[in-house]
């Protein structure tokens, strides 16, 4: 289990040793650092961010806010300011606090507060989750695009030919070659079906048959003959042959495509 560094931070020994006891009692919190001195707080801050800070208002030198705004901890800690004064409670919740305990506070009090805190540290690992996750998401796919190809080459006589893959429809075998299908034009290509598919993004196309290859964003339809036979209906109309052995995972690709 991850345990949550606290910091305490205030120039009065009672409060600091109430607090310092009353943490200690938690089994998933760490006292990582007591302070009287705001200063001596701040350069502890710097080195080893706390998740949390139970932070006095009033204190020689500089003031909780004060410790705040010079703070350069990255994340931020959850923020629980601890004083004898009610005034400042206004500034706190403009300071985005947590919480605010008036001293004397009870123990049920200082529970509550700690309650919030867990919550919003809970929150905050979801959303450094969440963009964790974006992050290689994004990675992936930018990983991908450059792994597969994005334009085949194509020679023809007297000219080279640099066919972009978004605007293949569909890939049938040749023998050694492969024929290339894009806007009704027919292009021959010297690679075997089976190593050009290996290039070709597999979120992008799916084999078919044994000898065609698809673009799944060009499938219109999916047909059943009347000799029950299955088929690919193109956007352009084209209708191509299903075997059975790929029937079922075409589907199941083109029901999560977006």
């Amino acid at each position: 289990m991850k345990r949550i560094r606290a910091f305490v931070v205030d120039d009065e020994p009672p409060a600091r040793k109430r607090l310092v006891e009353l943490l200690e009692r938690e089994p998933d919190i760490e006292v990582a650092g007591v302070f009287a001195r705001p200063g001596e707080a701040l350069e502890a801050m710097e080195r080893a961010s706390p998740d949390l800070l139970f932070l006095d208002v009033q204190m020689p030198e500089l003031d909780g806010f004060a410790v705040l705004e010079r703070s350069k901890a990255d994340p931020p800690p959850v923020t629980v300011f601890v004083t004898a004064y009610d005034a400042y409670a206004l500034k706190a919740f403009e300071v985005q606090a947590l919480d605010y305990l008036l001293k004397p506070f009870s123990d049920e009090r200082f529970e509550a507060a700690l309650a919030r805190a867990r919550q919003r540290l809970a929150s905050r690992e979801r959303e450094a989750l969440g963009e964790r996750l974006l992050s290689l998401v994004e990675g992936d796919r930018a990983a991908r695009s450059e792994r597969f190809l994005e334009r085949v080459v194509i020679r023809k006589p007297g000219r080279i030919l640099f066919l972009d893959v978004a605007a293949i429809e569909w890939i049938e075998a040749a023998g050694v070659y492969v024929t290339v299908h894009e806007g009704g034009r027919e292009h021959l290509l010297r690679e075997s079906l089976g190593a050009l598919e290996t290039k070709l993004d597999p979120s992008r196309f799916a084999r078919i048959h044994r000898s065609t290859l698809v673009a799944l964003d060009r499938v219109k339809e999916l047909r059943i003959d009347d000799a029950g036979g299955h088929r690919v209906v193109l956007r352009d109309g084209s209708t191509l042959r299903l075997s059975r052995r790929h029937r079922e995972g075409l589907e199941d690709r083109l029901s999560e495509a977006r």
